[in-house]
């Protein structure tokens, strides 16, 4: 039986052999996430009812299953809607963390996970799932890295709640998307001769994301005397090194050299990951801090109430070549940048009258259009990532450079999908906040600014039939930084944004744009 055939077969994607599971109703937080964007299909097709808490419902719009969960808006912070979204609920998942926040995320993290514990008692909540880290054994809990400390000290809180809860403590999850992942696979491809820190011999133990998803839908189904923690990973244990070297074997790449530094700290080898790597130094110093100490799962007794399928959990190389897969025919349902809100829910937006929020600036251009609007959004849509920006490349690279240097994202997080967008997508150093389809691309900028911008682009019909193209660029200063920030960018618009302006509308007409890769052969990687 093929590897398909075994999720497919019955009882498989709740593990429970032939025994149909009891249909529950399940809060997902982190649904825009990575791994809560990927439990959620899961959880439907196991025959749960579903409910999202996004602090932007809108992030989970375009989601093919976004018509069939109930999406709330609230935040883990704020008891009310905590209470208001655990009404009925039988399964409450937490999958919320603080990566790449600033100080003050243990103290966040800690006051977030002791609300939904005390709410999730009051509603009567049957079980809450939390998937956290996998923490070295015998190690002082004062010397792990905040955020591993952040994550065991959550885990704590909710096995000492009165509701149940299952804590799923995995290391390196690997799958296309993921930011270890991403860190792995740039870190390989793009260095054959690689200078690195002592952790690279660490030993971990990785594990696919299909195994982690198998587990947090089988764990809702736990008894209701289990209340525990569970290593979660996969069969092999390997370092770091020789996660590279087998990456490289698996992507037909030539053999990798690698030459441990021990002066590389973790904050000093999260900047060398940033700059190779489209993983930004804010989320790459957490994961390598967690790096320091070996990782490996000392049980399985998961699989005591989540019976592993044949061939699972996954061996590396299979995970690698499944996620690899899914990359080449992109087919990448979330990313690690999936997780990034919109803005706060109170930041103006460009449509507020008169402008709600003091001044706003505003580059505009048109251009008419030799071709039909669906050629036009075409091009739109299938813009940044490998199709770039249409306009002074050079320009935009030195862009994402700065932003990097100051501790932004710079421009090298790429596209989710090289055709399709929606709304919450990163896409470069911007992010999607609307999406009209064939007619309003709307973006906002996530590089670090003194202000709000954001940059919009039109496929519009003209009364006379033809095809109008109008774009704007937008920004919302704050205070005197901000001003002198646009007056001092604004001489280089008419290259940068007449540019993106005439290069789209020509490439519309030309019906051209940068193809992305050749895809492989369909695999099925959740």
């Amino acid at each position: 039986m093929s590897t398909d055939e075994q999720r497919n077969a019955p009882g498989a994607a709740e593990g429970r052999g032939d025994r149909r599971p009891e249909r529950l109703h399940c809060l997902v937080t982190g649904a825009s996430g990575y791994i809560g964007g990927r439990l959620v299909p899961e959880l439907l097709e196991a025959g749960h009812r579903v409910r999202c808490l996004a602090r932007s419902p809108a992030a989970l719009r375009d989601h093919p299953w976004a018509g069939e969960v109930e999406p709330v808006r609230g935040d883990v912070t704020d008891p009310e809607s905590v209470a208001s979204a655990m009404r009925g609920i039988d399964v409450a998942y937490y999958l919320v963390h603080a990566l790449g926040s600033g100080s003050g995320f243990e103290e966040t993290d800690r006051r977030a996970a002791h609300i939904f514990a005390e709410q999730a008692q009051a509603a009567g909540v049957r079980r809450i799932v939390y998937l956290g880290g996998l923490t070295p054994r015998g190690v002082p809990e004062s010397t792990l890295s905040p955020h591993l400390r952040s994550r065991a000290e959550v885990g704590r809180i909710f096995l000492e709640a009165p509701v149940p809860a299952s804590v799923l403590r995995a290391a390196v999850v690997i799958g296309s998307g993921s930011a270890s992942f991403e860190m792995l696979r740039y870190l390989t491809e793009r260095l054959p001769v690689m200078v690195t820190p002592s952790w690279v011999h660490t030993r971990t133990q990785p594990i696919g994301v299909r195994d982690v998803l198998r587990y947090l839908v089988g764990s809702a189904t736990m008894p209701d005397d289990v209340n525990r923690t569970f290593d979660i990973g996969g069969p092999d244990v390997l370092t770091y090194r020789e996660m590279m070297r087998r990456y490289a074997l698996v992507a037909g790449l030539r053999p990798r050299l690698v030459v441990p530094v021990p002066i590389l700290t973790p904050r000093l080898s999260s900047h060398w990951v940033g700059l190779v790597t489209p993983v930004p130094a804010s989320i790459a110093r957490p994961l390598t801090e967690s790096l320091r100490h070996e990782v490996i799962c000392h049980e399985h007794d998961i699989a005591g109430y989540v019976p592993d399928l044949p061939g699972s959990p996954l061996p590396f190389d299979e995970a690698l070549a499944l996620a690899l897969r899914r990359v080449r025919e992109a087919k990448v349902s979330t990313r690690w940048s999936s997780a990034a809100v919109l803005g706060a829910p109170s930041d103006p937006l460009p449509t507020d009258p008169d402008w709600a929020g003091g001044s706003l600036y505003q580059d505009e251009r048109q251009q008419s259009v030799d071709a039909s609007p669906q050629a036009l959004w075409k091009v739109i849509e299938g813009i940044g990532g490998d199709n770039g920006w249409y306009s002074f490349p050079l320009a935009w690279a030195v862009r994402g450079w700065m932003d990097r240097f100051v501790g932004g994202v710079g421009l090298r997080r790429g596209r989710r999908d090289a055709d399709h967008l929606r709304v919450g997508d990163s896409l470069d150093f911007w992010r999607v906040e609307e999406i009209e389809p064939g007619h309003l691309l709307r973006l906002r900028a996530e590089m670090r600014l003194p202000g709000l911008a954001w940059l919009e682009m039109y496929a519009e019909t003209e009364p006379d039939g033809r095809t109008r193209y109008r774009q704007r660029a937008l920004f919302h200063p704050r205070g005197l930084p901000g001003h002198l920030y646009w007056w001092s960018v604004s001489p280089f618009h008419a290259v940068v944004f007449g540019g993106m302006a005439r290069n789209i509308t020509r490439a519309a007409a030309q019906g051209t744009s940068r193809p992305g890769p050749a895809p492989l052969p369909a695999v099925g990687e959740r």
